[in-house]
């Protein structure tokens, strides 16, 4: 892989500090772990995950002090919105996993220009994969160049939850459930697979390496309505699920899912995004000013609302079907903390 002059140092900081976050990883299996939960028992943190992370922080600071830094363990600072380049940091995705013996997590390393993604790092240790590209440069995977492989029909990775909770059911071929996002698209970008998509929302941190591992590679992620994803946000909740891969994969994907009416969630629903459309009438005009709308939705219907106050976290009103309003109670703990709900 041939490396644009201008980035040449970032992907070897980058690639270092992975390696060296890896190695902290496994040193602390060895010894190891005490689990905390942060919003929920399904938002796990480790003692690794804040070592790792402030090696990553301390080294991308040192190496680049003019660029901005977001990851999942650190407080976030305004800062960064006044920077072109931001680093965009999750050192451990797939923490769940990793507490669990599992192999299937990773260190994730990207780098944001403007808003787009344009180099990352993934790193596996358990398995000793190392994924690095940039933007124009491509992919490389063990420190060879990666290329799409050929393989009878579109393999889909997807998560290992919700195949468990909804996926498992779909007739749908191809399905090939894994925990990290991040691992998932790198191992797409790397050619091991073809396109993943998911129902729940993701973080800038979870996605922005892989993103820009799938960019250099030819491909594409996107917001499961279509649009564009943009990173260094104010908000680094991305409020939707996500859809990518390759171009062919990713165009029948689409229309699959499309076809089965597959649901996601949309958290902080607001008037100009496609799936307001989904509310009824009365509730398009009595919700149009409110911060704390929350959706699950397919084909153009509601499944699940609530309405939260986001200050309080108190939940104002919760209908729709039984399982679809626990899914998206879920996601939306995870992204605003337990909730309240004032009758219990």
């Amino acid at each position: 892989m041939t490396t644009p002059t201008s980035l040449t140092l970032e992907l070897e900081v980058a690639t270092r500090l992975a390696l060296e976050a890896g190695d902290l990883l496994r040193a602390h299996l060895r010894a190891g772990l005490t689990v905390e939960h942060k919003t929920s028992a399904d938002d796990p943190v480790t003692a690794a995950d804040r070592e790792a992370s402030h090696l990553i922080t301390a080294g991308l600071a040192a190496a680049f002090p003019g660029d901005g830094l977001l990851s999942e363990e650190e407080a976030d600072s305004d800062h960064r919105l006044e920077r072109s380049r931001v680093w965009i940091v999750d050192p451990i995705d797939g923490t769940k996993e990793y507490a669990n013996g599992s192999g299937d997590y990773c260190v994730s390393i990207g780098l944001a220009v403007d808003g787009e993604p344009v180099l990352g790092v993934v790193y596996a240790p358990d398995t000793d994969e190392l994924f690095s590209g940039v933007v124009g440069s491509g992919v490389a995977y063990r420190g060879q160049r990666a290329a799409q492989a050929s393989a009878p029909g579109w393999r889909i990775a997807v998560s290992d939850t919700e195949y468990g909770h909804e996926l498992r059911a779909l007739d749908l071929p191809g399905l090939h459930p894994s925990g990290s996002i991040a691992l998932k698209l790198a191992r797409i970008a790397a050619g091991h697979a073809d396109v993943t998509f998911t129902m729940s929302p993701r973080s800038e941190w979870d996605i922005a390496a892989g993103h820009a591992l799938l960019r250099a590679a030819g491909g594409e992620l996107r917001r499961r309505d279509g649009r564009a994803i943009r990173y260094n946000q104010a908000s680094p909740q991305i409020e939707q699920g996500i859809i990518g891969g390759y171009p062919d994969a990713l165009e029948w994907l689409e229309a699959e899912l499309h076809t089965r009416a597959l649901p996601t969630a949309h958290l902080g629903l607001r008037p100009d995004a496609p799936a307001w459309s989904a509310l009824s009438t009365a509730d398009q005009t009595l919700l149009e000013a409110h911060d704390g709308v929350y959706v699950r939705h397919a084909d153009g219907r509601v499944l699940a609302l609530l309405v939260v106050d986001p200050a309080t976290r108190t939940v104002e009103r919760a209908e729709g079907d039984a399982f679809h309003l626990e899914r998206l109670s879920r996601d939306v703990t995870r992204a605003l903390g337990a909730l309240t709900h004032p009758e219990r």
